[in-house]
């Protein structure tokens, strides 16, 4: 028994141990500071503090998180492997890609676009900590080359919701505070070709918070958005709709208006009794809770079992709607939804292309 508990206390005390070198090697890449032979002063420290709040910003919170799980991630299959993650070793880094993709052990094996992502944020951990990770080494490249090979899979689109189905979807909404805040989610989210992110980071005005990832502006004529998105800024015009059951500017106003909410997040929580507006930013997760739970309430695809249903809609469902109903000129398209390139766009463009060119027939069979 004795013996039991003294491997027990071995075991916590390693999971400890690795938690606790996880947490400093995190440490080590927020650690922008002073060269050694610089001495420190208020307003050098001041500075310091400044910057490092600019690195934090040179990424999304959702994709730091990731980052940052995924160095812990490697971190610990290396100790666990009587390795060590510093500094870079293209061999074990290869190792580690072949370890995910064929699942050994109780994970099972991530597809190649996960991998990717997964080598992309080793490549940005790297980079915080002085280091370079050449993704173009043989023991990297071939490795990766033949997961993908062998296990990749073409990518699966979302379903994409289309104008009936976002008036089916907010016709399920109560007209209570949360029916009206969700009904101008979805509203604007649909007609400005939103990500989730960019829904729940929009404010009232301008640097109204430190988060803000822009402001609105409404018109006569319809809203206008201001955008800090993955591509740099840029406008979003919402124009008014047809009727005010479905216009997403009048639902944008109703629910500020009913809200009393004119400074700071533009889209909060509610209290639980859905009477009272908080002050609290609504997370992106909810955007995307939302539309599954609405999907399922106005029946689109009630075709499919309700696993399938959920599993083709998701945040991006949104956009890809605009895309696909939207019969206008491709570059507005491409504008609204910030799209670098024409091509980003088509692959949104889903129902709404599918066979309009018939090169069978053209061919004349």
């Amino acid at each position: 028994m004795a013996a039991e508990d003294e491997k027990s206390t071995s075991s916590n005390s390693g999971v400890i141990s690795t938690a606790q070198d996880d947490e400093r090697d995190q440490e080590k890449s927020d650690d922008i500071s002073l060269p050694a032979h610089v001495p420190g002063s208020g307003s050098l420290d001041r500075l310091v503090d400044t910057a490092r709040d600019y690195a934090r910003a040179a990424a999304s919170d959702n994709t730091l998180k990731a980052y940052a799980k995924d160095w812990a991630h490697f971190a610990r299959w290396c100790r666990m492997k009587g390795a060590e993650p510093l500094p870079p070793s293209p061999e074990m880094i290869g190792l580690y890609l072949a370890d995910l993709a064929s699942g050994s052990g109780p994970s099972p094996p991530l597809s190649a676009s996960t991998i990717d992502r997964r080598l992309s944020g080793l490549g940005w951990n790297y980079a915080q900590r002085g280091f370079t990770l050449d993704r173009k080494n043989r023991h990297i490249a071939t490795v990766f080359a033949g997961i993908k090979r062998r296990h990749a899979r073409p990518p699966v689109q979302k379903e994409a919701i289309l104008a009936e189905d976002i008036l089916a979807m907010v016709a399920t909404l109560a007209f209570d505070l949360r029916g009206l805040r969700d009904r101008a989610i979805l509203l604007i989210g649909y007609a400005g070709g939103l990500r989730r992110s960019e829904i729940v980071s929009l404010d009232v005005h301008k640097d109204d918070t430190p988060d803000t990832g822009g402001w609105i502006e409404i018109f006569d004529k319809g809203a206008l958005l201001m955008l800090n998105a993955k591509t740099g800024w840029r406008e979003v015009e919402i124009g008014r709709g047809s009727k005010d059951q479905t216009c997403p500017v009048h639902a944008l106003e109703q629910w500020l208006h009913f809200a009393k909410i004119d400074f700071g997040p533009v889209f909060v929580g509610t209290s639980r009794d859905g009477k009272r507006a908080s002050e609290t930013r609504l997370n992106d997760k909810h955007v995307a809770r939302l539309i599954k739970r609405t999907v399922l309430n106005a029946g689109i695809r009630s075709d499919l079992p309700e696993k399938d249903r959920l599993a083709l809609f998701s945040g991006h469902s949104l956009r890809a709607g605009l895309a696909s109903s939207a019969e206008v000129d491709e570059r507005y398209v491409q504008k609204q939804l910030g799209h670098a390139s024409a091509e980003m766009t088509r692959r949104y463009q889903r129902r709404r292309d599918r066979f309009r060119v018939n090169l069978t027939k053209a061919a004349g069979l």
